[in-house]
């Protein structure tokens, strides 16, 4: 039988978006499924959380190993309709905390714009299942405007987070129509706009995307490199041209079971995003969405690689350990305890070598010009 689709690489974006595998016969042409994959498509297919995965990212799951870190990011799994103690469909509090339709907002000073439900891959591990692919695609100026009068008439609100689904899965026109409207709020005075197209879709960087992206005057991208083997030279230079660009570049990588769960993986993924200008910015506990308790760590798991990477990874290279905490109360930073000893102003400090070393406040002092 002839494949539905060819892996034959193609610098056209939306040739990748086009010929998405989005289906079982394709994606059995590509790659040899065990049966708990292969109910997890057809269980994906019948309503559950859609399956779609780009030639691109398609091509570096390794065909015949089911425990390939790419391939269980993004292949369903039987094992999503398993619920398990903890789970919840709205982790975050989304809905909760949504002051205007698509916009969410669960800090003081920034919000959620969310501008799409699409994605190139849908990634079996993401916190909004609940709502990516469900249709409508991206979402119209008519549509966001009670967003935008929220942004407009809230002062306090100085960042704006742009996401969905992907904001890049979006056409130029629109992302630039949507910074430009930003842009004219004064009191926003930066954008973050979350995209894995990096990863899964990096062809979708082009010079024009990122003169596009230059809309604000001040435009963030945030991305999600999750293994080394993400990394690839066209990856590399995607990340390369946004910085070129004037466009800082920050990874959030969320810690999944199996697939990056050890010191030596993170600590090569960290070191190759620092070597491509990316800046390893959180490392995620995975949000505890229903029917990923397969993926999911125990805290500890991530508390003992950042023991172990503490020291050892230059500072530039060691993200933040965050749990965002169910329910929307916002991100906690966790880790390692390095206080062994606390008296007055005495504290003992264990290193990343193991040595106990006492630093010793220094005395009260009053007056100063500091007061």
């Amino acid at each position: 039988m002839k494949a539905k689709y060819s892996l034959t690489q193609s610098d056209d974006w939306r040739w990748q978006a086009r010929n998405a595998v989005t289906d079982l016969a394709a994606l059995e042409t590509a790659l040899d499924l065990t049966d708990s994959e292969r109910a997890g498509v057809v269980r994906a297919l019948a309503g559950g959380f859609p399956l779609s995965i780009t030639p691109y990212y398609l091509s570096l799951c390794a065909r015949k190993d089911p425990t390939c870190p790419i391939r269980r990011q993004c292949v369903p799994n039987v094992r999503e309709e398993v619920v398990v103690q903890g789970d919840l469909r709205d982790p975050l509090g989304e809905e909760q905390h949504e002051v205007a339709p698509h916009l969410v907002q669960r800090y003081p000073d920034r919000v959620l714009l969310l501008a799409t439900d699409r994605c190139s891959v849908y990634c079996r591990f993401c916190t909004r299942s609940r709502m990516v692919g469900a249709g409508g695609g991206a979402r119209s100026r008519a549509h966001l405007s009670a967003a935008f009068d929220y942004i407009r008439a809230t002062p306090g609100v100085q960042e704006v987070i742009v996401s969905g689904g992907d904001p890049l899965f979006m056409s130029d026109q629109r992302i630039g129509d949507l910074l430009a409207e930003l842009a004219t709020i004064e009191h926003v005075t930066n954008i973050r706009v979350a995209s894995r197209t990096p990863v899964t879709l990096p062809q979708r960087v082009t010079a024009s995307l990122c003169r596009t992206l230059r809309q604000h005057p001040s435009t963030w991208l945030m991305t999600h490199f999750n293994h080394p083997k993400e990394l690839t030279t066209q990856a590399k230079q995607a990340c390369a041209m946004l910085c070129d660009h004037g466009i800082p570049v920050m990874n959030q990588t969320v810690l999944l079971r199996g697939i990056n769960d050890d010191p030596s993986t993170l600590e090569r993924l960290f070191r190759g995003l620092v070597a491509t200008r990316v800046r390893p910015y959180y490392l995620l506990q995975a949000d505890p969405v229903t029917g990923t308790g397969h993926l999911r760590t125990p805290l500890s798991t991530g508390i003992a690689i950042m023991e172990r990477l503490q020291g050892r990874v230059s500072g530039i290279a060691l993200p933040k350990l965050i749990v965002d905490t169910p329910g929307g109360r916002g991100k906690v930073p966790v880790g390692p305890q390095y206080v062994a000893d606390e008296d007055g102003c005495h504290t003992t400090l264990r290193t990343f070598r193991g040595e106990l070393v006492d630093y010793i406040d220094p005395p009260a002092v009053t007056g100063g010009p500091w007061r």
